[in-house]
């Protein structure tokens, strides 16, 4: 699949949240191979040092930095220590999360805690420490990953879905504050993308069932919502801001 070439995302620092597998390795290798220079936030070590090496011969490579983004105050550490090191932020990817099945029997008040710390908390915390210098420079990106998730109701995830959509509501209001300042906020919205993580939960009749269930009958790769991140975060998209956008191959 041949891609295309965003001029304006040269140069530009763009730090991505959970950059080290799946979804989120495709947006570190994407933006990288832009000429963006890249930061991206992980836990999981080997497989985010293994990204890091595969793409060093890049110029610049992208830089793996450790970050437990439920812990707010090591996150707003790790941002203000990208500033100082790179310059501001100009393109945040909030992508990090974390679809662990569950069933509403077995949620407790500190499962509910985590995972909102998972798959919300740290989306509004980055962008709270990032924005400020974005509004002084009168331009700046925010891209949130929601997910198709909770447009289906889809089952044993009703605490993950809660926080997607939560995530769309949260891209509407923050477009609406930064919106002034020149900053653009906007929500991709993957269908069920095909991620190692994600074909641990299919069989192959659960993946045809998918298929069957949208429009275009190809299952969708990481790349594809790299495409979108890409656009959204150039300067193509200059009038683009507070809404959310599918990836989703058409499936209802």
């Amino acid at each position: 699949m041949s891609t295309a070439i965003y001029p304006s995302l040269k140069d530009r620092l763009v730090v991505i949240t959970g950059g080290g597998s799946g979804i989120g390795a495709a947006l570190t290798e994407g933006f990288a191979r832009q000429g963006a220079r890249v930061v991206f936030l992980d836990v999981l070590d080997e497989d985010s040092r293994r990204l890091e090496a595969s793409l060093a011969d890049l110029n610049p490579a992208p830089a793996y930095h450790r970050c437990d983004l439920t812990d707010v105050a090591a996150l707003q550490a790790c941002l203000a220590e990208i500033a100082r090191v790179h310059g501001p932020v100009e393109v945040l990817v909030n992508n990090a999360a974390n679809d662990d099945r569950h069933a509403l029997a077995e949620v407790t008040p500190a499962y509910w805690d985590d995972r909102i710390a998972v798959n919300l908390r740290h989306l509004y915390f980055a962008t709270q420490a990032v924005a400020p210098a974005m509004q002084a420079a009168g331009k700046g990106v925010i891209l949130n990953l929601g997910s198709i998730s909770w447009h289906l109701g889809l089952p044993d995830l009703s605490l993950y879905e809660t926080a997607k959509a939560g995530i769309e509501g949260m891209t509407r209001a923050l477009a609406r504050e930064l919106g002034p300042d020149g900053v653009r906020v906007a929500c991709i919205v993957p269908g069920n993308v095909k991620t190692p993580r994600q074909m641990k939960w299919y069989t192959p009749e659960g993946e045809a069932e998918i298929v069957a269930a949208q429009c275009l009958k190809n299952r969708i790769e990481p790349v594809d919502i790299a495409a979108m991140a890409l656009f959204l975060a150039s300067d193509d998209a200059r009038f683009i801001t507070g809404h959310e956008y599918f990836v989703d191959a058409g499936w209802r």
